[in-house]
């Protein structure tokens, strides 16, 4: 999975959000930040993907992690097989 499409589901007034974005920037990954604030079909597209309405909500090729910390988000991206610099290890 080389360049996979990251999809961020955030708030605009959310620490844990603004964590989740400084984590991706620092390593390296292209992602779109969607303010479910701004876009109730974002909102309810994230609510479908994991089942909940809590953000930071992360969706990548079709994996999804809901209401994260940076560590989690870590074990995430190792778990299904992305490297710190946004693209599967060769």
């Amino acid at each position: 999975m080389s360049n996979p499409k990251i999809r961020l589901f955030t708030k605009s007034w959310c620490g844990w959000c603004h964590e989740a974005r400084r984590w991706l920037d620092t390593h390296g990954f292209e992602y779109d930040a969607i303010d479910i604030e701004v876009d109730p079909m974002a909102a309810r597209e994230m609510q479908r993907l994991s089942g909940q309405s809590r953000v930071p909500t992360l969706e990548v090729a079709g994996h999804v992690l809901g209401d994260f910390d940076t560590r989690q988000l870590e074990t995430f991206f190792r778990r299904i097989g992305i490297s710190k610099n946004g693209k599967s290890p060769t």
